[in-house]
């Protein structure tokens, strides 16, 4: 058997104390893992210099120590800040890698005891005042060369047969196929619709209806809308719109319009320690929490150590999807990820990533998908009365080929475009003879170029048949919702902004 230790509590310790965490009267052999005492060591020691102690100095730091090496590099810094839910834990995490250290060091005192107890050259007043004493402070910090420090260093290491044997629960949705437990970033652009997209999810949850319009949401759990500029009056009018006349707002829709500056993360932290039932849980927007950079840190590293610390407190419930709004980069990008608005930073640290895209004035809408978990695929949507969204199609599949339709259509000609639709009406498979009836004797010439171009295949001569779009995990039966109306529309919405230099908003500690 193992000594005593928490891995994991000594990872979120380290992360708390980068984040700007504080904690007294420890040092660095309360630690089991070696490496980890360096770490502490290196932090403590910026700390004493009067500089921060964030990653990228920590690094830094165990590099000019020439220590780095002994904890695989830079990257595991930033394992230990996804292990930390938020600074101010420092306090119960450090507590925890205390009574693992004093269970260690009892350990080893009674070793000792038992050692000087059976050995007769012993002196019976020694042994006695051996176990009268308090056990000596424990200071391994040994280069990790010996068998015993080297136990220690792999105790979490696991083989094939451990993984096999494992039940691990299947992943969790807030909206099947769509949101799964985790961080989710959701960009899009101004007035594009994302709050209204939001809060149509958020309310399909709460209440256990339909989500799209099509993804049953049943049963109903609670949510956590930060919906932070909003107010009272436009939430009521938002949710009336959303559910119709008569409707009651769900008990189970939970929303905060402010919080206090700097304390997002701990306000999470608060709302689960009430409600550990909560399924789902949105910032809306980043912009309203992101904070300044560090001294010395790059947009990048400040990106990814915000992505990563939501990600850790999303990751500390089980079950729990956290959805944070975002502006897109407002320039066009190949890669549908590019837009997200930042560095890499942000998409790298979250395990979903949503781009909603909408053209201005225009009903017709899409949501680009991909994720670590998530099966990557682009779905049609439609604006119901200008506000509410809903699947154009009875499902996720009917919604992915129906994007794929527009794709088309966008990218050939129109007689191109109208043979395809043809074709796609008969998934049967449809004659050349009969489209050339319709389309004129130009048609085998488009048929060419429609099955070189891998739009259409030919299954026999002269026959023809749509390619098939594939179904997605996680859709569901349609059920289609009644059209809502409301008076304003998206594009009278007041979007978020970004903070201006030197505003104090609520930022991410």
């Amino acid at each position: 058997m193992s000594e005593p230790h928490d891995i994991a509590a000594e990872q979120a310790l380290l992360g708390c104390l980068m984040m700007g965490g504080q904690v007294d009267g420890l040092n660095a052999a309360a630690f089991y893992r070696p490496a980890h005492q360096l770490v502490f060591e290196a932090i403590e020691g910026l700390r004493s210099a009067g500089k921060p102690a964030e990653p990228i100095a920590v690094a830094d730091e165990l590099r000019r120590r020439g220590q780095l090496a002994k904890m695989n590099g830079a990257p595991y810094l930033h394992t230990c800040m996804q292990a930390a839910p938020a600074a101010a834990q420092a306090g119960h995490y450090a507590s925890i890698v205390r009574e693992h250290a004093e269970r260690r060091e009892l350990i080893e005192h009674a070793d000792r005891l038992r050692q000087a107890a059976l050995n007769p050259a012993a002196e019976i007043t020694d042994v006695r005042t051996l176990a009268t004493s308090p056990p000596p402070d424990r200071s391994d910090t040994s280069d990790g060369s010996d068998s015993a420090t080297g136990a220690k260093l792999l105790a979490g290491a696991r083989d094939g047969a451990w993984l096999t044997a494992q039940d691990f629960p299947p992943l969790a949705y807030a909206i099947d196929g769509l949101v799964p437990e985790g961080l989710t970033l959701e960009v899009g652009p101004p007035k594009a619709g994302k709050s209204w997209l939001t809060l149509g999810l958020l309310l399909a949850v709460a209440s256990g209806g339909v989500a799209l319009g099509h993804i049953k949401a049943a049963p109903a759990r609670r949510v956590f809308y930060l919906a932070l500029e909003d107010g009272d009056r436009r939430m009521q009018d938002r949710c009336r719109a959303l559910l119709g006349p008569g409707e009651d707002i769900p008990a189970l829709f939970g929303y905060q319009t402010r919080i206090v500056p700097g304390t997002v993360l701990t306000t999470i932290e608060a709302w689960m320690h009430r409600h550990p039932d909560t399924a789902m849980v949105v910032i809306d927007t980043l912009g309203k929490v992101m904070p300044p950079a560090q001294q010395g840190e790059s947009a990048y590293q400040r990106d990814y150590r915000v992505g990563a610390a939501l990600k850790a407190q999303a990751d500390a419930y089980p079950g729990l999807a956290v959805l944070v709004l975002h502006h897109d980069r407002k320039a066009n990008a190949e890669d549908f990820v590019d837009s997200v608005s930042g560095t890499h930073g942000l998409a790298g640290a979250a395990d979903t990533v949503i781009v909603l895209c909408r053209k201005r004035q225009s009903a017709e809408g899409s949501l680009k998908i991909t994720g670590r978990d998530v099966p990557e695929n682009e779905y049609a949507l439609k604006v119901i009365d200008g506000k509410a969204w809903q699947l154009d199609g009875g499902g996720l599949a009917a919604a992915a080929a129906r994007a794929r339709e527009r794709e088309d259509s966008q990218a050939l000609g129109d007689v191109s475009a109208q043979i395809l639709a043809a074709i796609r009406e008969h998934p049967e498979g449809i004659r050349a003879a009969e489209l050339a009836d319709r389309f004129g004797k130009d048609v085998y010439q488009y048929l060419k170029r429609l099955t070189d171009a891998g739009r259409i295949d030919k299954v026999s001569r002269g026959r023809y048949v749509p390619l098939q779009v594939s179904e997605t995990s996680g859709s569901s039966e349609p059920q289609v919702s009644d059209s809502r109306s409301e008076p304003d529309s998206f594009d009278e919405l007041s979007e978020p902004e970004a903070w201006p230099e030197g505003s104090s908003g609520a930022a991410v500690q």
